[in-house]
């Protein structure tokens, strides 16, 4: 692990999953390693990593050769965690992790293009396959162009933004991260001299990341599959950056716990109405950074933990979601 690349929370999380020996945990989001090798340190158990960017397995492969065994790598998307891990015949677990969001390796790649602290093709890819951010930047409508930027970026200068995106790439593709961000920037005010806020084009970086990966859609099936995976008494962390997946989260743990807003008295009742709690919150906010670990790792400031621990009961069975990231 290089300096730049600390797992955040780590030992908050490690202390959610509660390691034990003989079990199984699942990293759903390898990236760096760092909390599979907390989890192998902390306890003689069995990790299963997965990611969906090769260059997270490589890394994996090279940790595994340390714990004799232990680690396994799968190549794939934590959303499809019961068919990856039915294919090595297992089809219960003891604890999940999620760290969504971007891993600190691909920011730190240019290449990748999910900065635009260093110029780099718009690509974003996570998995390195399909359509680039380039492709959705040149060819999308305007309208649609811009409800992605609200709608994923909570920004409010979308249709401005898609509007100057347009204007641009009518004269020649737009290629470059920097290229992009000074666009975004062009639509903006100039700020007031000495006053501290981030980089306007953050949200629509933001915005078209999670759109290409489906981050949001990624998530909801993973919190699905980690309810029927999930043995009794297992332990479920999920590590978020931002509202759009906090809020996921929060509302998938509350209304599993059986504490999410209640139903009006004059709302009929349906099913799911009467399933039993399959989690219980561990916590019920949710853990954030101290000071120390954000000065130590400045991208630890909007870092939110939250966890539960599952019950008995059977899963609600909701099945598949959309991106748009709902039960």
């Amino acid at each position: 692990m290089g300096g730049s690349h600390r797992p955040v929370l780590l030992q908050a999380v490690i202390a959610a999953i509660n390691p034990r020996a003989q079990a199984i945990y699942v990293d759903g989001t390898f990236g760096g390693g760092g909390y599979s090798r907390a989890l192998l340190e902390s306890a003689d158990c069995s990790v299963w990593g997965i990611d969906r960017d090769p260059e997270a397995c490589d890394r994996g492969a090279v940790l595994a050769e340390e714990f004799d065994g232990r680690l396994s790598m799968i190549h794939g998307q934590f959303g499809e965690i019961e068919n990856l891990l039915a294919s090595h015949n297992i089809d219960c677990v003891d604890g999940i992790l999620l760290d969504l969001g971007v891993s600190s390796f691909q920011i730190d790649e240019p290449g990748r293009g999910f900065s635009f602290q260093n110029d780099g093709p718009l690509d974003m890819r996570m998995s390195m396959e399909g359509p680039t951010v380039a492709d959705i930047v040149n060819q999308t409508e305007q309208g649609e162009l811009a409800d992605i930027i609200f709608r994923y970026g909570e920004e409010r200068h979308s249709r401005r933004i898609a509007k100057a995106i347009v204007s641009a790439r009518a004269k020649a593709p737009i290629s470059g991260t920097i290229e992009l961000a000074d666009i975004v920037r062009g639509c903006y005010p100039t700020p007031k001299p000495g006053r501290k806020a981030i980089d306007p084009a953050t949200r629509t970086f933001q915005a078209l990341r999670i759109y290409i990966n489906d981050e949001l859609g990624e998530l909801q099936r993973g919190l699905n599959a980690a309810e029927s995976l999930l043995n009794a008494g297992g332990r479920l962390a999920v590590v978020s950056f931002h509202s759009l997946e906090d809020r996921i989260v929060k509302t998938f743990m509350r209304d599993r716990s059986g504490s999410g807003a209640s139903v009006s008295r004059h709302t009929p009742q349906n099913d799911t109405d009467k399933n039993p709690p399959t989690f219980i919150e561990l916590n019920r906010r949710a853990v954030r950074p101290d000071d120390s670990e954000t000065v130590a790792n400045p991208r630890a400031r909007s870092a939110r933990l939250r966890t539960a621990e599952r019950t008995d009961a059977a899963p609600w069975n909701f099945g598949r979601t959309d991106s748009g990231g709902t039960a």
